[in-house]
């Protein structure tokens, strides 16, 4: 449980960090809140040779109206993000995510960017940003661009993100009063979601996305097409895994995750229609 021997740089700025990153290439991570690398490093299943801490930065840490969508800075803390005016008002399904994360101490050091850059599918807000239909925005070398979630997710731990690149915002449309939901079966309070579902109306339709159900955040594409097209929550959560191809490991086998896929996505689908 000892990782093996890294550098460490703290980085004063944005432009700092992408100095540091070019520098030292696939070699180096970023650092924010922790609680996703410091755990693979642990393991030995990440060793970097290198950590630059970006924890610091205050310039990615806020929450911001920004019209038609929230803007969110990347360190922005997932207590934050809970206790937001803006979100619970504009977005409450990503508020209250947000405080369904870990722990207290989890929540009031890890951050939404960290979370997202990691990619891990049993994690809570990937799934939320993708059922939104939110983009990241990320700045390298070569300047700023903007990645729709649909787009970012690649691969188990994988994302769109480039070596040289820092997740510095999050953007997230308004919902207002529009029904959401949020569903999770976990073994105890602060465990992993064995199976999640976050489901929102939005002007084109309602989005649902799925936690722990593939190597990434996934869609519910097909029950999406189901609610657009007349079914009842029930006729639309049948078709839950369609497609996908859950894990398996020590909490559930695929079966039983596809199971938990069908009942949870029917429980969001009927509290959006209630809300």
């Amino acid at each position: 449980m000892i990782p093996a021997k890294f550098d460490y740089a703290r980085a004063d700025s944005v432009d700092g960090a992408l100095k540091l990153l070019t520098q030292h290439g696939e070699d180096a991570k970023l650092l924010a809140g922790g609680h996703s690398l410091l755990p693979l490093m642990k393991l030995r299943l990440a060793s970097p040779a290198i950590l630059i801490d970006i924890g610091r930065l205050k310039e990615l840490s806020y929450v911001k109206d920004a019209g038609d969508h929230v803007a969110i800075g990347a360190l922005t803390r997932h207590r934050d993000v809970e206790t937001s005016a803006a979100l619970q008002k504009e977005v409450p399904l990503l508020a209250h995510a947000a405080g369904q994360v870990g722990d207290p101490q989890v929540r009031h050091r890890g951050t939404i960017g960290g979370s997202i850059a990691h990619g891990d599918p049993a994690s809570d807000l990937p799934a939320v940003v993708l059922a939104l239909g939110g983009a990241l925005v990320v700045q390298g070398p070569g300047g700023e661009r903007s990645i729709a979630a649909g787009d970012f997710f690649r691969g188990f731990l994988e994302t769109a993100l480039a070596p040289d690149e820092v997740l510095t915002e999050i953007r997230v449309p308004k919902t207002g009063g529009a029904g959401w939901s949020f569903q999770k079966f976990n073994r105890r309070a602060q465990d992993w979601a064995i199976v999640g579902v976050a489901a929102a109306r939005l002007d084109g339709g309602t989005g649902v996305a799925l936690v722990n159900m593939g190597s990434t955040p996934v869609r519910a594409g097909a029950v999406e097409q189901a609610v657009a097209g007349g079914a009842s929550p029930a006729e639309a959560a049948a078709h839950a895994a369609d497609g996908l191809d859950p894990p398996a490991d020590l909490n559930a086998s695929p079966e039983f995750r596809r199971h938990l896929a069908t009942v949870l996505v029917r429980r969001a689908l009927e509290e959006c229609a209630g809300r």
